[in-house]
């Protein structure tokens, strides 16, 4: 502490100096006494002032109100929207941050959540993987609304820290196209009869084609849907309607193109609906496959399961590796789905190539036993790719397999059948929360019999505090 008071003797007593940037990417500053304030807006290696909105015993919330010695790595603002001022939107948080920075940051969010969480620390740190910082939202939330006060309607992300929309006339992290669209949908919901009972558009983008959801309240009259086929043909989109939940979406118009998108590294292309989960960023994505299974190393004598499979994101590019895929998800829909992509991509394999035997299977992968594990039969590898929650379930089930294999105090019996499983050689997990990886890299490493052989983040989402990240685990 006497660093920062000598320190701070040099510069006026108002002053503070930001140390690091923390996972809502707000500036860490310490206080002469040892209070640390978080401050929005400023980065590592400044000097500031900030106006404290919240207290706290041991720390502060606060937010910039002047810089007085700039970081070089703080950059202008892509987007005129990014920005602490009143009305500013709240989709973004670093985009004052030089995208190469955000990288190390993220990189730097991963170990510690490893080491502070899980006791863990990678034998290799992976290269980040890195793509277009900007028009790469292939997925997006639109919220919509009518201001009567304004006299407009407004479409786009909410505000920061606010239930409002911001006011948003572009986009530059969407498609630019659609950052295009976003002043003439306002005027289409303006126009329409429904303009008060449209809350939310959901933006679906593949390789071809650019698919609207539209969620109405109240049944649409004949003259808005005229009004949403007039825009779908002059702007080159596809409109689909949402009356209720999820399973009333439908194509306002049968036929057309189909939504989809292409993994050309294995041959492989993935129709999918707006709802069906997919990745945001589909450049990352096609890295992020290309990885997975390079660090996965899969031989065509092995049998592989991929974890929480979703659409066969992964599961169909394995099956061009593998002799035998099984690809377990929670729901029903999505495995039906993945077998109609298997089926498809089958068909379509060029003559004297076919996908190695994939099966598909719906289960409650939060419920997770040891006695599930063994029925699911022996597997060389694994592919884990599951959503916020993480793989506890999973994770735990494999460690209390080993711990009742080598007779651990406490543990419980082998279950009936797993004499002859053996655990995968090697794992590759996915995350997309460096906590929950980190929480399930601890099972693994001290109770399961692995090794973390290398960790890596992914950069899918640009100048957002998201985290997404990549571990591979060796058998010990």
């Amino acid at each position: 502490m006497s660093d920062l008071n000598d320190k701070q003797s040099l510069y006026p007593p108002d002053w503070l100096e930001v140390e690091s940037l923390d996972l809502d990417a707000q500036g860490v500053a310490h206080r002469p006494d040892g209070k640390v304030v978080f401050i929005d807006g400023a980065l590592p290696f400044e000097w500031v002032t900030a106006n404290t909105h919240r207290k706290k015993n041991n720390w502060e919330q606060a937010s910039l109100t002047a810089v007085h010695r700039e970081s070089p790595q703080r950059v202008r603002p892509g987007c005129p929207h990014f920005g602490l001022h009143s009305g500013a939107c709240g989709g973004c948080k670093m985009q004052h941050l030089h995208v190469g920075a955000q990288v190390a940051v993220k990189q730097r969010v991963l170990e510690d959540n490893l080491w502070h969480l899980g006791k863990v620390k990678a034998e290799t740190l992976l290269r980040p993987i890195e793509g277009p910082a900007w028009g790469y939202r292939y997925r997006a939330r639109l919220s919509v609304r009518h201001v009567i006060k304004k006299g407009t309607v407004l479409v786009g992300f909410h505000e920061r820290k606010s239930r409002y929309v911001a006011d948003m006339e572009v986009c530059p992290v969407l498609p630019p196209h659609v950052s295009a669209m976003l002043m003439p949908l306002r005027a289409l919901i303006a126009a329409m009869d429904a303009r008060d009972t449209c809350p939310q558009i959901e933006l679906a983008s593949g390789d071809s084609v650019t698919a609207l959801v539209l969620r109405h309240l109240e049944p649409l009259s004949s003259d808005d849907l005229a009004r949403l086929r007039a825009f779908a043909a002059e702007h080159g989109v596809q409109w689909w309607l949402q009356s209720k939940g999820p399973d009333t979406v439908k194509l306002l118009d049968e036929g057309g193109a189909q939504l989809s998108y292409a993994l050309p590294e294995f041959g492989i292309t993935m129709p999918f609906k707006p709802t069906d989960f997919t990745q945001v960023n589909p450049h990352i994505n096609r890295v992020l496959v290309s990885r997975a299974l390079r660090l996965l190393e899969v031989q065509n004598n092995e049998r592989v399961i991929d974890w929480f499979c979703g659409l066969g994101n992964f599961t169909l590019p394995l099956a061009t590796q593998a002799r035998e895929v099984l690809g377990i998800e929670g729901s029903e829909t999505l495995v039906a789905r993945s077998r109609e992509n298997y089926e498809s991509n089958q068909a379509q394999m060029p003559a004297g190539r076919a996908l190695a035997a994939t099966d598909f299977v719906a289960r409650n992968l939060f419920e997770m036993t040891p006695e599930m594990l063994v029925a699911d039969g022996v597997a060389d590898k694994w592919l884990v790719d599951p959503p916020r929650e993480g793989a506890f379930a999973l994770a735990k089930a494999l460690a209390d397999l080993e711990q009742a294999r080598i007779g651990a105090e406490g543990a419980g019996p082998l279950p009936a059948g797993a004499e002859g499983w053996t655990p995968p050689q090697r794992i590759v997990y996915v995350s997309c929360n460096p906590a929950t990886l980190a929480r399930d890299a601890g099972l693994l490493v001290h109770l399961a019999g692995y090794r973390c052989t290398a960790a890596g983040m992914v950069n899918m989402f640009p100048h957002t505090a998201h985290v997404e990240s990549m571990a591979v685990f060796e058998r010990a």
